[in-house]
């Protein structure tokens, strides 16, 4: 069941990193509207749940079969609710 809308998705390096694996995108995508944050700790996987419900930012972090590390951020919603923006990058890019 999908939590939210993604908005835009912008994928630089990242994207690389996923095909190199033998992914795709909507793979970690669909995870991340889900609600399945991935390797966040406790802390994050509260704030993303309290996002849901506020509006804030959401991060999840996933490892491709080839063991790096991505990031999927979805920008704070906007006044009506909506989010203009979700973004997949390596950490090194934050």
């Amino acid at each position: 069941m999908t939590k939210f809308q993604l908005g835009r998705v912008v994928a630089p390096p990242a994207l690389e990193a996923i095909e190199a694996s033998g992914q795709e995108p909507s793979f970690f995508l669909d995870r991340h509207i889900q609600g399945d944050w991935g390797w966040v700790d406790d802390f994050d996987k509260r704030a993303n749940d309290q996002a849901l419900i506020d509006g804030d930012r959401l991060l999840s972090v996933y490892l491709t079969l080839k063991s790096v590390r991505i990031w999927i951020i979805t920008e704070a919603a906007d006044d009506d609710g909506k989010r203009a923006v979700t973004t997949i990058l390596l950490p090194h890019e934050y």
